[in-house]
C-alpha cells in the first residue's frame, strides 16, 4: 500500500542506503530505480525498512537519462510492502552523471504521495542523493530531509 501522505522528513539506515549505491553503480551508465518500503515513526519521520531494487524497463538508447517501471512492478511493490507491514513510501533512481534533481520528465512521471530518492551517479560512483516530493498541485517537486541513518 502506498503511503497516505509524503513526509516532510526521509531516514534509512546505512545498510539500505549503502544496498542501492552498489544497485545504481552496477548498472550505470543507465539508470536505475526501486522501490523504497517503510514506516511511519512516531515523530512523523518515515524511515526506510526495505529496499527492492526494480529493473528499469525504459527501451532504447535513452536508458542513460529515463527509467521505466510498468505498473506490474509498483504492484509487485506496494504486495511486498504490505506482505511485510510496511508502506510503499516511494522510488528511488539514478541520474548518472548529473545532479540529484528532478528533471522535467520525472515531473511528468510522478505519482502523488511518494517520495522520490534521486542519486547522482558520477562516473560510476554514487554521489550524492537528495529527497523529493511532488506538490499538491503537480507543478514541482519540492525537496525534503534526507538523512542516513549510522549502523552500530
Amino acid at each position: 500500500m502506498s503511503a497516505p501522505h509524503a513526509p516532510a522528513m526521509l531516514t534509512m539506515p546505512q545498510a539500505l542506503y549503502e544496498r542501492i549505491q552498489r544497485h545504481l553503480e552496477a548498472v550505470y551508465p543507465e539508470e536505475g530505480a526501486g522501490a523504497l518500503l517503510g514506516r511511519q515513526m512516531a515523530d512523523g519521520t518515515w524511515q526506510v525498512v526495505q529496499v527492492l531494487p526494480l529493473d528499469n524497463q525504459w527501451q532504447g538508447p535513452e536508458r542513460t537519462r529515463r527509467y521505466l517501471l510498468p505498473p506490474a512492478a509498483l504492484l509487485h511493490a506496494e504486495e511486498a510492502a504490505e506482505r511485510a507491514g510496511l508502506w510503499l513510501v516511494g522510488l528511488y533512481h539514478s541520474h548518472p552523471d548529473h545532479p540529484p534533481r528532478p528533471s522535467t520528465f520525472d515531473l511528468r512521471h510522478a505519482l502523488p504521495n511518494l517520495i522520490y530518492l534521486i542519486v547522482s551517479v558520477q562516473q560510476g560512483r554514487a554521489a550524492e542523493a537528495r529527497a523529493w516530493r511532488l506538490k499538491e498541485d503537480r507543478s514541482d517537486f519540492e525537496p525534503i530531509t534526507f538523512q542516513v541513518l549510522e549502523t552500530a
